[in-house]
């Protein structure tokens, strides 16, 4: 049997057996924390730790922004669209570009312009198409829609414009040159 601890009384359990740890020791076993464990990381290393990865991570999304808008036009291969007279006026013409699963749009504006873009939506990728009786590309998904003649988004929740085709005529032929961001 063990000593009894001063301060403790220790009184026989059930079958007339005194305990053997006290019971001020009990606790160590539900919560067993060292003291000693706790210096290993101190708050003002935490706040290091928080301050230098909160700076990388702004510098790289700085980096990435500044990238993205320097990009220039990626050229693609040159891709005859279709004849100019083959569009009506406020009509539309799908094609794929700048590879066959690359689904794009050329839209013959009111006044005879002509412009073309990518028909993935920049919010999360849906499909986008052209409605002709509200003259807007409609994004299904999330009920995005974009201006037909510069590609911005006017409601839901995209942000950012389609990626527009650049175009190059050469005769009655629309050919696709290149992709602009």
């Amino acid at each position: 049997m063990s000593e009894p601890t001063p301060g403790v009384s220790q009184q026989p359990g059930p079958s007339g057996h005194v305990p053997e740890s006290p019971p001020l020791e009990r606790w160590r076993l539900t919560f067993p924390f060292h003291w000693d464990a706790d210096e290993l990381v101190s708050r003002r290393e935490l706040l290091y730790f928080t301050v230098y990865a909160s700076v990388t991570m702004f510098s790289t999304t700085f980096l990435l922004a500044i990238l993205g808008a320097l990009r220039k036009a990626e050229a693609g291969p040159v891709v005859a669209i279709a004849r100019m007279s083959e569009i009506p006026e406020g009509g539309a013409h799908y094609f794929d570009y700048p590879g066959p699963e690359d689904q794009a749009v050329l839209l013959h504006l009111p006044g005879g312009r002509f412009v073309a873009y990518s028909l993935r939506c920049t919010h999360l990728s849906c499909a986008v198409y052209f409605q002709p009786d509200r003259q807007s590309l409609i994004c299904p998904c999330h009920h995005g829609v974009f201006e037909p003649e510069t590609g911005d988004p006017i409601a839901g929740p995209p942000r950012r414009r389609l990626e527009q085709i650049a175009l190059r005529q050469e005769g009655d032929v629309l050919y696709a040159v290149a992709i602009s961001p």
